[in-house]
């Protein structure tokens, strides 16, 4: 049996966490909170190193993504990519951060904000991934 990655619907479900994550994380959704919830400032985030922040998570989700089209495999389609996103966006990704989140002493807010993130930007690689052949 012969596996072949599709990497250019790899390279768009990567792509797509940054959509994703952009409007998420934006003013108009929940990055207000976010930063309330993290005690940042606008300055804080303004001296970041920002080519090494967004170079290095989209290293990390173009990883996310590969692993999620070998899990697919050659077979799936748009329900099943939809389904195994979403099951590991919230049993795999969100259930660990819960851990974490416990022992961390961090809020029920944040961890709502940045779980419900990697639950929704999961379903949607996956939904890719499952569609595009």
């Amino acid at each position: 049996m012969e596996f072949q990655i599709n990497f250019l619907a790899v390279i768009a479900a990567a792509v797509s966490s940054f959509l994703i994550g952009a409007l998420w994380y934006s003013p108009v959704l929940f990055g207000n909170a976010w930063m309330q919830e993290n005690g940042f400032k606008d300055e804080d985030l303004k001296n970041a190193n920002m080519a090494k922040i967004f170079g290095s998570a989209f290293i990390l989700s173009f990883i996310i993504a590969l692993n999620l089209a070998a899990f697919l495999g050659a077979e799936s389609d748009v329900m099943f990519g939809v389904f195994a996103g979403a099951a590991a966006g919230i049993g795999w990704v969100a259930a660990s951060l819960g851990i974490l989140y416990l022992f961390e002493r961090k809020s029920l807010k944040l961890f709502f904000i940045n779980a419900g993130y990697h639950a929704v930007t999961f379903t949607i690689m996956g939904a890719i991934l499952g569609a595009w052949k």
